[in-house]
């Protein structure tokens, strides 16, 4: 298993949907900056992250709508982790559950060096990667 250890100055946690995302942003000293919930888009995403930027990490869950969001970050400079959702459900699963919880741990574990990572398949590889999953489920 591998985690994510680069220092950044701003974390940023996804909890991730299809239709709406919600995120937390907290500094180095782990003060929650942003809890925002929003429509899931590119225009929403790069206004909440604006003031953070200069030396951001966004963190999503792997669910199957990350696809756009490691492209934004691409595109932006930012650095972008996806997060092995098997590995992190044994780490940070508890007895309560909701978006913005889990957009906060997903930061946390960010920030502290412990996100199990997850493959970021490249633009050209996804589309043969979602035939083949969908093949093996029949």
């Amino acid at each position: 298993m591998r985690f994510y250890t680069k220092q950044h100055q701003h974390y940023c946690g996804i909890d991730l949907h299809a239709r709406t995302m919600y995120l937390c942003i907290m500094d180095q000293a782990g003060e929650v900056l942003l809890h925002k919930n929003m429509k899931t888009s590119r225009a929403n995403l790069l206004q909440a992250v604006a003031p953070y930027r200069n030396d951001l990490s966004i963190a999503v869950e792997c669910f199957f709508t990350w696809y756009w969001i490691a492209d934004v970050c691409s595109e932006e400079g930012i650095a972008f982790v996806l997060g092995h959702a098997l590995y992190m459900k044994a780490i940070h699963d508890g007895k309560t559950k909701n978006d913005k919880l889990d957009a906060h741990k997903i930061a946390l574990l960010l920030k502290g060096g412990m996100l199990p990572q997850a493959y970021v398949y490249p633009v050209g590889m996804r589309a043969t990667r979602d035939l083949l999953r969908r093949r093996m489920h029949r």
